[in-house]
């Protein structure tokens, strides 16, 4: 098991193949960071399908509106095109890379269009680099994230079974 540095910017997923350790990136993007455990906090991740995965690409998730299943609005078809009640994120782009197990915000061709979305790649996409707002980086679970059913949609999705901060875990 990786070793947690830093419980407070540390997110673990209980995803339906497996657990994924996120080290979280207050340094490159503060208000990503703070939006990421604030809804994980509220446990607004917990059900969340991935929506979209694409083979060599990368794992989309976070749809708390359309995404999130046994919710009142939980819609398959819809899926990818919600967020959450919070308003949308400033970019914050950075010299951080998008490189295999790099977690990062989805938008919309609005560059301040982040609010609750996000991907995690599989393998290195430099053509991302300083376009989205990266926030985090697998550092336990790689393979349970090569484990994600693929489909652009995804048919029977996998989900998020709940995401923590690793300090409130502990607890």
């Amino acid at each position: 098991m990786a070793e947690i540095k830093d419980p407070e910017n540390t997110l673990i997923l209980e995803t339906t193949k497996g657990k994924v350790v996120i080290q979280l990136l207050p340094e490159v993007a503060p208000e990503h960071v703070a939006r990421i455990k604030e809804l994980a906090r509220e446990k607004a991740y917990d059900g969340v399908v991935f929506h979209r995965v694409i083979e060599d690409f990368m794992a989309q998730t976070g749809d708390v509106e359309y995404g999130k299943q046994g919710s009142e609005t939980f819609n398959p078809g819809r899926a990818g095109m919600g967020g959450s009640s919070k308003p949308d994120l400033k970019a914050e782009f950075s010299a951080t890379s998008h490189t295999r197990g790099t977690c990062s915000m989805a938008r919309s061709q609005n560059p301040n269009s982040a609010n609750s979305q996000f991907f995690i790649c599989f393998t290195d996409a430099p053509w991302l680099n300083k376009q989205y707002s990266v926030w985090g980086q697998v550092i336990e679970g790689m393979d349970n994230v090569d484990k994600i059913k693929r489909g652009e949609p995804v048919r029977d999705p996998d989900s998020i079974v709940s995401a923590r901060v690793a300090a409130d875990a502990a607890a």
